[in-house]
């Protein structure tokens, strides 16, 4: 008989990992990042074949789990651009200031 895998033990959160963001178990990829190229427009094989070591499986579960819960993922998503986009301007602003 084939091995069945339980979908939910796919994806896992651990406060001490990736800030405690959803993430497929046994790795540090997040949802978050799975979702960032699926949003771009890469199909659930290519997201695999960019990571090797993913399972088409363990990328549809990201995706499911991105899709039951767009709207936090969407948040958390938000949150870091806004983060990235100040850290940008601070390091380009002292970068001005050190000439």
């Amino acid at each position: 008989m084939a091995t069945v895998n339980d979908i939910g033990t796919l994806i896992t959160c651990s406060d001490d990992i990736r800030g405690g963001r959803p993430r497929i178990a046994g790795t540090g990829v997040t949802v978050q990042r799975i979702a960032g190229w699926y949003k771009l427009g890469l199909t659930p094989e290519e997201i695999a074949d960019r990571i090797g070591h993913l399972s088409i499986a363990q990328v549809h579960a990201a995706l499911a789990y991105y899709h039951a819960n767009q709207n936090e993922i969407e948040a958390d998503m938000a949150a870091e651009d806004e983060e990235a986009k100040s850290l940008e301007q601070t390091h380009i602003h002292r970068r001005g200031t050190d000439s």
